[in-house]
């Protein structure tokens, strides 16, 4: 063996090493250089062998990565582990999760079932509620046809009655003319008609007598002549007619003509029942008046009954229309309450004697101051429809409801000033009301008319009025304007307004005009139609207090209001 030395050695290495570094660098740098064939195509064989051989290559690869992982990289083994041991956990999660959706999706379900059942629910009840509503108006539809039936009934009974009553009436001693006059104007009405002579008290015809003698009815308005009488008397009425201690307002002319309530209201409410009892007696109410039939009604007063509505609307009164026809002849001649009889002999038919029951026993002047109202209540108030005012006609109407239907009344006299006769009607059913009763007396009238004095009729005269103006004259625009249909008592009434509740007054003399209230420029205005004036013209009635005669009467003159004078 040779040795060399380590200086040699050295050289020896290094040249070997360059050697070993030429040998490689010089091939790869000539490679580089070289261009790249393109390797030929194989064919499909031998694709298929490559991709076996890189499956299996890469398969080997794999295990081997995963032999190396699992030996040489214990750390990423140990978090392998504990990867694999979360995972539970996070199904665990997964778990209550699903379960809380399982838990949402029921009660959505639920939540959707009950908005279901609860729209349902609504759905039941609107139609239950409907149903009840469609079942509650066909109830009501029946029971107002079934209403309406028992009225018709009803009235037809009354209707039936009434025919039946006037074949049963005994007629002797009576005027058949009157009497079919009468039949005629109440055509097919329910009703009774009351004919009678207002100074002797004979009867000239009672229609249905058993209604007129033994029947009471409510006497509605034609109260308020009672409450008047009685205002008047207690001096809780002034001779102006004005309510004591009011200052103004209505007076009693026109409250009596257009059947105002308020007006007797207040006046009763100072009168008190107990005083609108005994005045009531005092005008024949409460009481028989004597007539030679069996069976006559007594009526009824309103004992224990303070209500302000027995002075104007008459509750718990009952008259019968003979009372009323005494009641008001015994105001307009003199006081004298008559006893009406019915001529059964022909003595009886031809005696003109009068039989007087007693007197009212009131100052003249405080029971006759109620007639210029009633003579209004025919010239521009509730009658004016009803009545030829230019006869003398003074009267009440009346309309309210009584014993199960409306009522309709009219107590008067004719002619006013020299009283001849009392005629009464009393109607009953839906559609009656007080101006009806006064058309079926003014048809009455109209054949009494040959029978009535046609110069008295004509002036109208009575010394109570004096020169008061009986038919106002209105402004032709009011505050709120009269109704064409008024009514009293059930029936609401336009209230008066100044220009009304003022009434104008002529003075005395040919160059007299009349003074009208002003009207409140703050109201708003409406225009009276020619309908709503007075049918009738003005009529002015002087007289003399010193008892002397007026002058004779004047030719009328146009445009003015037409006066009438008392002759000599």
């Amino acid at each position: 063996m040779i040795f060399m030395r380590p200086e040699k050695r050295s050289v020896k290495v290094f040249l070997i090493s360059a050697a070993l570094v030429l040998l490689v660098t010089v091939p790869v740098s000539m490679q580089t250089r070289k261009p790249v064939a393109k390797p030929a195509a194989k064919s499909t064989a031998a694709k298929k062998k490559d991709a076996a051989k890189v499956t299996s290559k890469n398969s080997k690869t794999t295990a081997t990565a995963k032999k190396t992982n699992k030996t040489s990289n214990p750390k990423v083994t140990a978090a392998s582990k504990k990867n694999s041991k979360a995972t539970p956990v996070s199904k665990k999660l997964t778990a209550k999760e699903l379960a809380a959706q399982k838990k949402n999706a029921s009660a959505s379900r639920k939540q959707t079932v009950a908005q279901k059942r609860a729209e349902a629910e609504r759905e039941r009840k609107e139609a239950a509620r409907r149903a009840a509503t469609l079942a509650e108006q066909r109830r009501r539809e029946q029971a107002a046809r079934e209403a309406r039936a028992r009225a018709i009934a009803f009235e037809n009974g009354l209707k039936t009655q009434t025919a039946e009553n006037i074949a049963k009436d005994e007629t002797n001693g009576e005027d058949l003319r009157i009497r079919q006059t009468a039949i005629n104007a109440l055509g097919n009405r329910a009703g009774t008609v009351v004919v009678m002579e207002a100074k002797t008290g004979k009867i000239v015809t009672m229609v249905n007598q058993d209604w007129a003698v033994r029947h009471g009815f409510k006497p509605c308005s034609t109260i308020k002549l009672v409450t008047g009488v009685a205002g008047l008397n207690e001096g809780l009425i002034n001779g102006d007619g004005l309510v004591t201690g009011s200052g103004g307002g209505m007076d009693l002319d026109f409250a009596l003509a257009k059947s105002n309530n308020p007006y007797f209201q207040r006046v009763g409410a100072r009168l008190g029942s107990a005083k609108m009892i005994e005045y009531a007696k005092r005008l024949g109410l409460g009481s028989q008046t004597g007539i030679n039939i069996a069976g006559e009604n007594p009526g009824r007063l309103p004992y224990g009954n303070n209500n302000a509505r027995i002075y104007s609307h008459a509750d718990d009164f009952e008259v019968t229309p003979l009372q009323l026809a005494v009641m008001v002849t015994a105001i307009a001649n003199g006081g004298d309450r008559v006893v009406p009889r019915i001529a059964k002999t022909r003595i009886e038919n031809t005696s003109s004697k009068a039989t007087v029951k007693g007197t009212i026993g009131l100052a003249e002047r405080n029971f006759q101051r109620v007639l210029p109202g009633m003579i209004g209540a025919a010239e521009y108030g509730t009658a004016r429809r009803g009545v030829d005012a230019g006869m003398g006609v003074a009267g009440k109407t009346g309309s309210c409801i009584g014993k199960g239907s409306w009522v309709g009344l009219f107590a008067s006299v004719a002619p006013v000033e020299q009283p001849k006769y009392a005629v009464v009607v009393i109607t009953r059913g839906s559609g009656e009301r007080g101006r009806i009763a006064a058309g079926i007396a003014g048809q009455i009238y109209k054949a009494l008319d040959d029978e009535i004095d046609s110069d008295m009729n004509k002036r109208l005269a009575i010394k109570q009025i004096g020169n008061r103006l009986v038919n106002p004259i209105l402004p032709e625009t009011t505050t709120a304007s009269i109704g064409e249909d008024e009514e009293d008592d059930d029936e609401a009434l336009v209230e008066a307004t100044e220009a009304d509740r003022q009434r104008s007054t002529v003075i005395a003399g040919s160059n007299s005009r009349p003074v009208n209230t002003p009207v409140d420029p703050n109201k708003k205005a409406v225009t009276r139609t020619s309908q709503s004036k007075p049918v009738f013209p003005t009529v002015v009635i002087p007289f003399s207090k010193d008892g002397a005669a007026p002058a004779a009467k004047k030719p009328e003159q146009k445009g003015r209001p037409r006066v009438v004078r008392n002759e000599k």
